[in-house]
């Protein structure tokens, strides 16, 4: 792929489009950000995160929302972008139990308008960011892009669901190259702090005790974010083709006869709960109070991302174990946070 490639990333102030659009710029790509910087979580951290970027000369930010139609049709209409990166989206299963409505604005609703915009905008490659969750209760470990995958179990599942459904509809009726990314419990530096690996950091280093569900008989697929922003990289020159060996009588949901493909993105290496738990002891130099809990509505007991077919097509390979990236994570959680003991 050609440098200076225009590169749209929507969800650029978000934890992962951080990463993302820093990587990029440093690699000489042009990139708009765009973000609503909406409260989900402290907008503090999401516009230092934009301080960072604003530091590079090739990266431009847009403040919008992806679920407004006439704000992202005047971005498509004032740009002519290469690559689409969709990381937008309307995160956490907890919180969509009580908040349904912001997952179908972002999530459907923002999906569409990035869809349309991409077809009407003649995008080369759309890459898009599905999920882990959408695996629901499957019993069938590691999971594979050529699972069924029809029994989500919260809202926001199902509107990663939905996303790879609508991609493949673009795909077929317009010939509109998506990629999608399932991506596996991603954690690090200037990470969310709705994730359970943040908020219990915050809660060791002020000595308060952590909710730990089913009782720490959990287990996750941890992937550290430089190896998830290395992955995507490696995406981007990958635009799917029609695959001639697809069978409408056994249709494989990882690839398509249009130009469409399904990735899983994880560290192929899941942790038990109370295992990570003990890493992060060791990392902060102090234990954890544990309150333990039944398994929460909406959770699933593990996940374990099968990665063979992007190791096989573009090399990737996650080399962050557990330990190290942790350790990145307190060393940048005291800085930013001026924790000093």
């Amino acid at each position: 792929m050609p440098k200076l490639s225009n590169i749209l990333i929507t969800g650029a102030a978000g934890f992962i489009g951080f990463h993302l659009s820093r990587e990029l710029t440093k690699l000489g790509h042009r990139v708009t950000g765009v973000d609503n910087l909406n409260d989900y979580y402290e907008v503090s951290l999401k516009q230092a995160r934009l301080a960072q970027l604003d530091k590079h000369e090739n990266f431009t930010f847009t403040n919008t929302d992806i679920a407004n139609r006439r704000s992202m049709e005047e971005l498509f209409r004032k740009n002519k972008f290469a690559i689409v990166i969709n990381l937008a989206a309307q995160a956490g299963v907890r919180y969509s139990l009580k908040n349904p409505n912001a997952y179908i604005d972002s999530n459907i609703v923002g999906f569409t308008n990035v869809l349309e915009g991409c077809r009407h905008g003649k995008v080369s490659h759309l890459i898009y960011a599905s999920s882990s969750s959408i695996y629901g209760m499957n019993a069938k470990i590691p999971f594979s892009v050529s699972d069924n995958v029809d029994h989500p179990v919260s809202l926001y599942a199902a509107s990663k669901k939905a996303n790879e459904l609508m991609a493949h509809t673009y795909a077929h009726l317009y010939g509109l190259p998506c990629t999608g990314l399932r991506f596996f419990t991603v954690y690090g530096p200037w990470g969310r702090p709705d994730m359970a690996y943040f908020s219990f950091t915050k809660a060791i280093f002020a000595g308060k005790p952590i909710d730990v569900y089913n009782y720490g008989k959990m287990k996750r697929d941890f992937t550290y974010v430089d190896d998830i922003v290395q992955g995507i990289i490696n995406t981007l020159p990958m635009v799917p083709q029609p695959n001639s060996d697809w069978n409408r009588e056994h249709p494989d949901p990882g690839s398509s006869y249009a130009p469409y493909k399904l990735y899983n993105i994880g560290n192929n290496s899941p942790i038990g709960l109370l295992e990570f738990i003990e890493v992060l002891e060791d990392c902060i130099g102090k234990k954890a109070i544990k309150n333990m809990l039944p398994m929460q509505t909406g959770d699933v007991p593990i996940t374990y991302a099968d990665i063979d077919d992007l190791m096989r097509d573009s090399g990737f390979k996650p080399a962050t174990p557990i330990e190290e990236g942790l350790k990145k994570f307190i060393a940048w959680y005291r800085a930013y946070y001026h924790v000093h003991e």
